[in-house]
């Protein structure tokens, strides 16, 4: 460290030098000798030194330098706050405002990973003076310094829960609200400029410039913020500050929802910009912020199209926070719609297909319960909405390409109750109780691998399917007075049960031998190798609803062999029956 002589020697020559003339290494000096002084807990010399008078002109040629310690300091040191804050302060005062706004954004590039919410905090209010004070190209100098400070918020964690939103543990939310009180002054300012009529070009670049600002904070942290209008929690709040941004840019929410919406974002990724819109569409259909401000012009077909594609986006993401609002917004854009009302046409729309896809996949693949849950109440409510032939389009697709007989289980029992319907008078129509029902049937009626089918992972669409028979061969008088097409049932069912009979037979000889061989094992009491080996042996081969019979005991595995062979003598039994309704009423018929 320099003592004092030498320092004001230094000083000396700085005030007797023009900027012109001043070197690196005299600001890299100057510099090292604030850094000094703070770390030396002087904070209040520094402060002195850049009020003096006879240093204004180093201050104005070399202040710039000083900023990021002194931030650093006010950050990391709170007894230096009040003169920290009061020399920065005095810095923007004195120094270019071009020169402070580099010098904010290599800080703002530059900050202590630890400390990111703490310091951008303490920066925006200077920030926010020396855009304001900038003369030409403020709109592009704002664009910087939001982008600058959204990259560096978006690499703190999202709070998720109540709890972690209230604790605020890294600031994430302080941060959000501060940034829209950021924004304020440039908005209104573009205000005024329309409503005097009088806006410029850079006004409508600074228009665009909050626009991206709007668009990231949809994506992060809005999309994975876990919204709750019963809590009007500080991101909820910062949700409806960027609702209100909008409008007051002169940006439409229909516009920008349904009318060329990436038009505008050419600058942004374009999965930022498809994720920022799919987020708007939840704010504003399923929690109603700004919804006062939305043309009710729009049918409810017309928005359900609409949010068709920000609805498979987001339910073809792995996030959970995305699949809550993808599953709320299918939901909500479909309530609207009337019961059997949406025609076959849309389903030929890229988005009509991939959303229901995205949400079948949800109702096999998803591990959390209560998404699974809801995603079955949102897959009936798309099937309600179907007129008669986009339902049986929609079967038709799942049925060949679900490959879940879970799935296919339960839009066997969807296609059971649309021949209730349909039977039930003034309700008849070809799709489910005429010649267009037999391809239906056809796909309902087949097993997968013919023959070698594995029943007990499909047991739950051939229980259905040996049930939806049973049905159609004891009620419908509609089928069976219609010769032709009785006659083609009566076909796809003997050939259906015919395949059946001999899965079943295959089925069951394997499982009764096997537990045979189980019996043996354990009445011979084989070596430990050869008992490993053998339940290696049946545990790649038994399978019970997708779950392997894995390190199962002997009783166990004797337990699960026993239940495949109830399930085929239940199989059977509805054979059994189903042959006897066919003799009943082939009889009544002759």
């Amino acid at each position: 460290m320099m003592n004092e002589d030498k320092v004001y020697e230094i000083i000396q020559r700085w005030r007797d030098t023009p900027e012109e003339d001043l070197k690196p290494e005299d600001y890299q000096q100057f510099k090292d000798i604030g850094v000094a002084c703070l770390s030396g807990g002087d904070s209040k010399q520094l402060l002195k030194f850049v009020q003096d008078e006879k240093n204004q002109g180093i201050v104005k040629s070399m202040g710039c330098g000083l900023l990021a310690p002194l931030v650093d300091e006010l950050v990391r040191n709170e007894k230096s706050h009040d003169h920290c804050q009061a020399a920065i302060s005095q810095l923007i005062k004195m120094c270019s405002s071009r020169t402070l706004l580099e010098s904010f954004l290599e800080l703002i590039e530059h900050m202590d990973p630890g400390a990111i919410s703490e310091t951008i905090l303490a920066v925006l209010p200077h920030l926010q003076t020396v855009l304001l004070q900038l003369d030409e190209n403020q709109a592009a100098c704002v664009g910087l310094a939001l982008s600058a400070l959204q990259k560096q918020l978006s690499r703190l964690p999202v709070p998720y829960t109540q709890q972690q939103e209230e604790a605020d543990e890294h600031g994430l939310c302080r941060c959000c609200i501060a940034l829209a009180m950021f924004t304020k002054p440039f908005i209104d300012g573009v205000k005024k400029k329309d409503e005097n009529c009088n806006s410029t070009a850079e006004d409508d670049e600074l228009k665009a410039e909050i626009l991206k600002f709007c668009m990231r904070s949809l994506k992060e942290p809005l999309l994975e913020a876990g919204l709750n209008p019963d809590r009007k929690s500080t991101l909820w709040l910062f949700a409806e500050e960027i609702m209100v941004i909008l409008p007051a840019i002169k940006e439409s929410l229909s516009g920008l929802l349904f009318f060329s919406c990436l038009r505008k974002f050419t600058t942004m990724d374009t999965s930022l910009s498809m994720e920022s819109i799919a987020c708007l569409a939840y704010l504003l259909f399923v929690q109603l912020i700004a919804m006062d401000t939305f043309p009710a012009v729009f049918s409810p077909i017309f928005i359900l199209q609409c949010n068709m594609e920000h609805i498979s986006l987001l339910l073809s993401s792995k996030k959970e926070s995305h699949l809550l609002k993808g599953l709320a917004l299918f939901a909500k854009s479909l309530e609207k719609v009337e019961d059997n009302s949406l025609p076959v046409g849309l389903l030929d729309l890229k988005s009509f297909y991939s959303a229901p896809q995205n949400l079948r996949q949800i109702l096999t693949d998803c591990p959390i319960q209560h998404l699974a849950k809801s995603g079955l109440k949102v897959f009936q409510l798309f099937i309600n909405k179907l007129d008669a032939e986009a339902k049986h389009k929609f079967f038709r697709c799942l049925l060949k390409t679900s490959h879940h007989a879970g799935v296919e289980s339960y839009i066997v029992n969807n296609i059971r109750k649309q021949i209730q319907l349909s039977i039930k008078q003034g309700n008849a129509n070809k799709w489910f109780l005429g010649t267009e029902l037999l391809p239906l049937l056809e796909l309902v009626l087949s097993l997968p691998q013919a023959a070698e089918t594995d029943l007990l992972t499909n047991m739950d669409k051939i229980m259905e399917s040996l049930n939806l028979l049973r049905y159609l061969l004891m009620g419908d008088k509609e089928l069976s007075s219609k010769a032709d097409l009785w006659e083609e049932l009566c076909r796809i069912k003997d050939e259906y049960l015919k395949m059946l009979r001999v899965c079943i037979s295959m089925s069951r000889a394997y499982y009764s031998a096997e537990i045979k061989a189980l019996k043996e094992d354990q009445k011979l009491k084989a070596k430990e190798a050869k008992e490993h080996a053998r339940s290696t042996r049946l545990l790649q081969t038994v399978t019970v609803k997708h779950d392997k019979v894995t390190h199962m005991s002997p009783e166990v595995q004797y337990q699960v062999l026993q239940s495949a062979l109830v399930t085929f003598d239940l199989m059977e039994s509805l054979i059994v029956r189903i042959d006897e309704i066919t003799a009943e009423k082939l009889g009544k018929l002759h």
